[in-house]
Order: C-alpha cells, then sequence, then structure tokens
C-alpha cells in the first residue's frame, strides 16, 4: 500500500497552508490600502485623467440708450476647434470639412499639416449655432465645437462711436463697452464632466458653478436724435465735401449726452470698415481752437467784472488793431465804426473784443473759462478723452489776452465746448456730465452769476435773430440763441497754421423761453461753399435743434400771430408766393 508524502513531512504541510494565508493576508491589506487608506488619492488621480471643468459662457450686460432700446445685445454663437494630432488619420474628410467651413482646402491641409504634433486649434470663431451643428453633423474626427456669445449692434455705425465695441474674447475694446467692461462683463459657470483619454465627453455629471450674466447699461443717449445728428451731420459733410465732422446734444439741466456722432464712422458688426480715420471718437479726441465761439464767456468775464454793461460802446474802426509785430483783423465789414457788446457779438468783431479783454486782464477771461469747464477734464470717464489746452500766465502781454479773448491759444474738445455753452444756458450752473441716464437732478455749481448768464442768452439770441445775425441757424417756430466760429487748422509739427485748411464751428441753445438743449457742430475743412461757421455750421444746428425740440416735444416760443381771415383765392397766391423764401 503506497503511503502519502504529506504525512511522512508534515511540515511540509504547514509551510504551504502558511504561505497561502501570508499571500491572502497580503491581497486582503492591499484591498484595504487601496479602498481605504489611498482611496482619496487614487480617487483624485484617476478624476485628474478623466474628469474636467467645462466654462460655462455668460453673456455680457445689455446696453441700452435712454428709452430701452437696445444698443449692445450677446449672441450665442459657435466656435469651432480641432485636435489635429487626432485628425492625422482621416485626411480623407479634409476637403469635405474645408468646403463645410468655407475654407480653401489646400490652406487648411497645410495647416493641420504644419500643427500635427499640436492638440489645440481654433478653426473658425463665431458660426451661428446652425452653422456650427451643420460642421459638427459631419462627424469628422477631432473636430469640436464650444459655445460662446458675440456681441451685436442693431444700431451699427450710428451709435459706434458711443458703445465702441468688444473683441473675438468678448473683452471691451473701445467706448461705452471698454469704459464700463467690468460691470458689462459676465462671470462665467463651471460645468464639471467626464471625458475619456482622447478628450471625447462620457458623461456630464453636475454644474459646479452658475453662470452670471453681466448687468445692463442705460446710456443717457437717445436713439431718436442719434439718428436725427447723424443724418444731418452726414447730408452737411457730403454737401460740403468737408473732411469730418462732429456734433454733440445735450441736456443743460441734466448733463445728460443725449446724442453724440461724428464722421467718418464705422460698422463695429463689420471689422472690415475699422479703420483709424474712422474709429476715432472726434467729439472727445480731437482738439481744436474754438474761435469766435469763446466770445461769449470772454463777454461774461466782462459783464462779471462790473465794468461792462451791453450798451457800452467800443470803437472798431479802421476793422484792424496793432500789437507790436501782430495785427488783429475783423474778418467781415462791421454796420459801424463804433459797436456795443451785443454789436461786438453780432458781427463778430475781433478788434472789439480784444479792447475789451485789454481792459478787463486776461486773468479774468482765463478765469471765467476755466469755470465753465474749459482745459478741464469732464469727468465722462471715456477712454482717450482729451482735456485741450487753456493758457495761464503770470504776466498777460496784450497778444495773448486778445487771442485767448476771441479764441486763439487756446485749444478744446466738441464736448467741452457744448458743456461750457450749456452753463451760460442754464442761466451759468454747471452740471457734471453724464454719459448714463440720470434718474435724479445732479448738483449743481453756479460757475457765471445768474445775471450775467441771462444777460449773455439774450445778447445770443439777437446774435441770430438781428438783421444782421446768423439767420441760417434760426429755428422756425422757436427762438434759440448761438454764435459760429471759424478756426484756421495749426499745422501738425510746426509752429503756424496751414493754407486753406479751417474748420466751421456753430454753439448754441435753445429754447429762450426755457433752455433745455445744448448743439455743437464742428465742421472739419469744408472744402466748398465757403468755410465760415454761419455759413457751414449753422444750418446743421438749425436742422438738428428743430428736430430735437420737435421730438422732444418742447412747445413753441415763436409761433407767429394768428392771420386774419382771408378769401380762399388769396390765400393761395399768398401761399404760392411763399415758395422759395429765405426761411
Amino acid at each position: 500500500m503506497m503511503k502519502l508524502e504529506g504525512a511522512l513531512y508534515p511540515w511540509r504541510f504547514r509551510v504551504v497552508i502558511g504561505l497561502l494565508a501570508i499571500m491572502v493576508g497580503a491581497i486582503c491589506w492591499r484591498i484595504i490600502d487601496l479602498q481605504v487608506v489611498d482611496r482619496d488619492f487614487l480617487k483624485g488621480q484617476g478624476d485628474a485623467r478623466s474628469l474636467r471643468h467645462i466654462p460655462i459662457p455668460a453673456h455680457r450686460g445689455l446696453i441700452t440708450d435712454r428709452n430701452g432700446e437696445p444698443l449692445a445685445v450677446s449672441t450665442p454663437v459657435t466656435t469651432l476647434w480641432a485636435n489635429p494630432k487626432e485628425m492625422q488619420a482621416s485626411k480623407d474628410r479634409w476637403p469635405q470639412l474645408a468646403a463645410a467651413l468655407g475654407q480653401n482646402p489646400q490652406q487648411l491641409t497645410e495647416r493641420l499639416t504644419q500643427q500635427a504634433n499640436k492638440e489645440f486649434i481654433y478653426l473658425v470663431r463665431g458660426l451661428t449655432p446652425e452653422q456650427g451643428q451643420h460642421v459638427l453633423d459631419l462627424k469628422v474626427p477631432g473636430v469640436y465645437g464650444l459655445e460662446e456669445f458675440r456681441r451685436f449692434y442693431p444700431a451699427g455705425d450710428v451709435t459706434a462711436h458711443m458703445v465702441g465695441f468688444t473683441d473675438l474674447d468678448d473683452h471691451g475694446r473701445e467706448g461705452v463697452e471698454l469704459a464700463y467692461d467690468e460691470w458689462l462683463a459676465g462671470v462665467p459657470g463651471k460645468r464639471q464632466v467626464i471625458k475619456d483619454r482622447r478628450g471625447r465627453l462620457i458623461k456630464d455629471i453636475q454644474v459646479t458653478k452658475n453662470a452670471k450674466a453681466g448687468k445692463t447699461l442705460a446710456l443717457s443717449i437717445d436713439l431718436r436724435l442719434q439718428y436725427l445728428a447723424t443724418r444731418e451731420l452726414r447730408n452737411a459733410i457730403a454737401e460740403q465735401d468737408a473732411k469730418a465732422g462732429s456734433l454733440v446734444i445735450m441736456d443743460v439741466k441734466t448733463g445728460e449726452v443725449l446724442a453724440m456722432v461724428n464722421q467718418p464712422t464705422y460698422n463695429p458688426n463689420n471689422r472690415r470698415s475699422m479703420f483709424p480715420a474712422a474709429m476715432r471718437n472726434r467729439a472727445i479726441i480731437d482738439v481744436f481752437e474754438p474761435g469766435s465761439t469763446v466770445k461769449p464767456i470772454s463777454m461774461s468775464a466782462a459783464l462779471q467784472s462790473g465794468r461792462w454793461k451791453p450798451t457800452d460802446k467800443v470803437e472798431v474802426y479802421p476793422g484792424s488793431l496793432q500789437i507790436g509785430r501782430y495785427t488783429i483783423k475783423d474778418v467781415s465789414r462791421s454796420e459801424g465804426p463804433i459797436l456795443d457788446l451785443t454789436g461786438i457779438l453780432i458781427n463778430s468783431s475781433n478788434v472789439g473784443m480784444s479792447k475789451i479783454a485789454f481792459d478787463i486782464g486776461g486773468e479774468a477771461i482765463y478765469r471765467v473759462m476755466s469755470q465753465v469747464g474749459l482745459g478741464q477734464y469732464t469727468g465722462l470717464g471715456f477712454p482717450g478723452e482729451r482735456v485741450g489746452n487753456l493758457p495761464n500766465h503770470r504776466e498777460w502781454r496784450k497778444a495773448e489776452t486778445a487771442t485767448l479773448s476771441y479764441g486763439y491759444g487756446v485749444s478744446v474738445t466738441a464736448l467741452q465746448l457744448v458743456h461750457a455753452y450749456a452753463a451760460l444756458a442754464n442761466d451759468g450752473k454747471m452740471v457734471p456730465l453724464s454719459i448714463l441716464k440720470v434718474d435724479k437732478a445732479p448738483d449743481a455749481v453756479q460757475a457765471i452769476p445768474k445775471e450775467t448768464a441771462e444777460t449773455v442768452q439774450g445778447m445770443l439770441q439777437q446774435v441770430i435773430e438781428a438783421p444782421r445775425g446768423v439767420f441760417r441757424a434760426q429755428v422756425p417756430f422757436y427762438h434759440v440763441a448761438g454764435k459760429s466760429g471759424t478756426a484756421r487748422k495749426a499745422t501738425v509739427g510746426s509752429k503756424g497754421y496751414t493754407e486753406n485748411a479751417y474748420r466751421s464751428l456753430f454753439a448754441g441753445f435753445g429754447p429762450m423761453s426755457d433752455p433745455r438743449y445744448a448743439i455743437v457742430v464742428v465742421i472739419d475743412e469744408p472744402g466748398k461753399g465757403g468755410y465760415f461757421g454761419g455759413l457751414v455750421s449753422a444750418p446743421v444746428f438749425s436742422k438738428v435743434m428743430s428736430g430735437t425740440l420737435r421730438l422732444m416735444n418742447v412747445p413753441p416760443d415763436n409761433l407767429p400771430p394768428p392771420a386774419p381771415a382771408a378769401p380762399a383765392v388769396q390765400s393761395q397766391v399768398n401761399a404760392a408766393a411763399a415758395k422759395g423764401g429765405r426761411g
């Protein structure tokens, strides 16, 4: 009978059993180590290889005008990106992809071949969701989509300089978009997903952080006035064959900018129309010598000094004045050798203004100009805003005093000029400028005494309504006030002025029963039909002010007296005769 070997050597059996027990114990300990001791570490390592956080895009805040009309909205778009490394295996699908993207097949092939070792490139950005889905439906390996938002500007080039635009990553780059970028920008959310090693989405787990949309911004501008100003400025520049122009409308009571337009302009929805000359917001960036438009401010200084009153006379004969080697000339012939203060403004006499300035001194004029905001930041907070230049001398020589009084040697922006005129219109009270809609009455500062401001208002009304006044600035059925100006353009990079290069200006306000709106028109280098502000810019002021007062439902304050009843035939004859009048 055969005997078992284990029975002969019992220690061998025990060793085998012991080894098996050790092995089972080691396995159990390893299981415990992996599942309990190192669980968090291993889970983290696994998640790091498969768990991803995908950003949830947040749309920017809406920009509207004062009446809620949208000026900038965010629309969803699809951005297509590719993993070139992954795409190398399906080169036969590239022509089909190029056709769907509307790109040159050869160029796409070259691009994907050159970047073959990369794992991320943009194919195209800003497609409509339908266009993006059409490409994704081809299921080309390595092509993926991202949801983003893109800005759309419903008013296009009409509000371009005010609103500005964003870049491809939806960050503000110009205008209000840049100035209020933090307010408008949304906060992206986060979504937790599981992806495989090729980056394909396996499972959408949860939203870890909700996207927060940007806040709405209501601007002070009125889109109706913006369209009105754009149309009239564009027509004037085409008619005068001018280089450029600016126009600003302002509410003198609240300080709100109701319209700000420039020509040339650009369409922010079409990046191809963007070139530097068109993108400049000239109303706040371009500085110029305001010429005769500052004479009312100089006149305010004279009246404020107490040394002058409107009825005082000044001799302006023979229309020129010699100061050392400088000669001051009146551009147009005055109606007589002696003018009162209103006559000096009506005739825009440089000689008369200079003589008044010599009497009160340059310091007095400088002080009033400074008080109404010339040479000061407007506080609008617009990117690129220029402050201009208001010279202040320790000792005011005659030449410097004279030139300052009639608007040379000082540089301003269109926005500063309208702000100064708003102070005159508002009985001498300065209110802070605002590009945002104002809900409550702002704090005002008395920059010019009320009596002085009211006197200058009456004088400026005469400038338009007097027989020798700027009749082209008259507004039917309303009393308005204003002053024209013509300034020679300084030569860039050297002293002196450019030959036959002028800026035509007009600044004014109305209606005179209760001044509410101030308007400044600047036309740069008119090419034909004259260059004087009264010829070129005054008609634009008339049309824009007329439209503004009607759109704002301001009751007329200059209605003709009711005509006596006349026979029907006679009234028809009168109507026919009235056509082609100087209205």
